[in-house]
């Protein structure tokens, strides 16, 4: 028998996701025609996993948000058409915090629009720590965001440069002398002295300060204000601190989980904001903590009854299932969790059970005869998130759906 290496790493490999991050302040405009340079989608040799959009100043008017109860904004409508078809997911001054659990590990993702105008900077610190404070998630089993693995924190973050005059900045900038602008760049200051910030990292600012254009041009802010430009647009990111190897605990043995900036840039083709998007391209390189997901979903080749799929699922053995759970069928390239063409709640609808696979019948009667590809999420109702998703496939010729003869209510988030 072969000796055993205790030093030797064990368990799942290591896997790197690219993340690709953008943050712009749009200014109430309205979406450009072309956004591929933003999203790197020209790129052939960018093999993007997961992209993070962080939005601020949409329309935001009255109007505006009556509108969008019956309408999606022009934003989301815009990157969801763009982005769909790669498996895109939907999530004014202030922060928003979206949770994630990848292969085990926690990463929060703080998109905020901090307080503007120069003598504001105690008040853009404080408003740091408190989104900080904030952004908890009662009744939920997550922990406290500093204990989560990574945070991604872009935005407007509206910090400016200080002491230096009008001309002095726009002569360093045009001389591309950056490296004087950084000394009194407000965020950095802050990030050598505030010990909740000193945590924080970011890329070097190799581009040009991205606040204020003139609108459709790329000429700094020439109205009877001039004011001045600053980096106000940032990509920040945390990483938990990782347990210090010792004699017990090897390193090669220590959870693998790192975060490595590949790409910090300005975007000054686009100017219908008079701020400049900033993008951040990532590799996050982990040795996954979970090995399998929550539900495997398998759709049978072969149907049994002439309107309804046969569907087989299997359970990790720490799943919770709830008789609200439910099973939707999507066309390949959903926007939202209720775009379902199908669906079925599991617990009233099972048809067979063991320890190691169930089967549920879903109806697929009403579905014509379509090329398109369709894949199955298995919707948690304790988690509230999906804990599932089949691989793609296609529905062979077959009767159409009926309407629900039972009227029972459509799950809805």
């Amino acid at each position: 028998m072969e000796a055993v290496n205790p030093r030797k790493p064990t368990g799942p490999k290591a896997m790197n996701l690219s993340i690709h991050v953008v943050t712009w302040n749009v200014a109430s405009a309205a979406p450009p025609l072309d956004l591929n340079d933003l999203l790197q989608l020209n790129n052939q040799n960018l093999n993007l996993d997961i992209y993070v959009i962080g939005l601020q100043e949409m329309n935001a008017g009255i109007i505006s948000r009556l509108a969008d109860t019956a309408f999606e904004d022009p934003w989301s409508s815009f990157f969801m058409d763009v982005l769909s078809p790669l498996s895109f997911i939907k999530g004014n001054k202030g922060g928003v915090n979206i949770c994630l659990k990848l292969y085990g590990y926690y990463v929060s993702i703080i998109n905020c629009h901090l307080p503007p105008h120069m003598s504001n900077n105690d008040q853009r610190l404080e408003h740091f720590d408190r989104i900080l404070e904030m952004q908890n998630f009662e009744g939920l089993d997550i922990p406290n965001i500093l204990d989560h693995d990574l945070i991604l924190w872009i935005g407007d973050m509206n910090f400016r440069i200080e002491d230096f005059g009008l001309h002095f900045v726009r002569e360093s900038i045009k001389n591309r002398y950056y490296s004087d602008l950084w000394e009194k760049d407000q965020l950095s200051i802050a990030r050598r002295h505030d010990p909740l910030l000193r945590e924080f990292q970011e890329g070097p600012l190799l581009f040009p300060p991205t606040y204020k254009f003139d609108k459709n041009s790329n000429d700094y802010d020439t109205s009877e204000k001039k004011r001045k430009p600053a980096w106000t647009d940032r990509i920040l990111w945390r990483l938990k601190r990782q347990p210090q190897a010792s004699s017990h605990t090897p390193s090669l043995l220590a959870p693998l989980f790192s975060l490595s900036l590949k790409s910090y840039v300005s975007h000054m083709m686009y100017s219908i904001s008079d701020h400049k998007p900033v993008t951040g391209t990532f590799v996050l390189e982990l040795k996954p903590l979970v090995s399998a997901p929550l539900i495997t979903l398998i759709p049978e080749d072969l149907w049994t009854m002439e309107n309804n799929m046969l569907i087989s699922y299997s359970s990790a053995p720490d799943f919770l299932s709830s008789p609200w759970d439910w099973i939707g069928l999507y066309k390949v390239g959903l926007r939202h969790i209720n775009d379902y063409v199908s669906y079925v709640w599991v617990g009233d609808n099972q048809v067979s059970s063991s320890d190691s696979l169930n089967q549920v019948y879903i109806d697929i009667s009403n579905i014509p005869e379509t090329e398109d590809q369709f894949l199955l999420c298995y919707y948690s109702n304790n988690l509230h998130s999906v804990v599932g998703i089949s691989r793609p496939f296609q529905i062979p010729p077959c009767s159409f759906l009926r309407e629900d003869p039972l009227g029972e209510a459509q799950p809805q988030i």
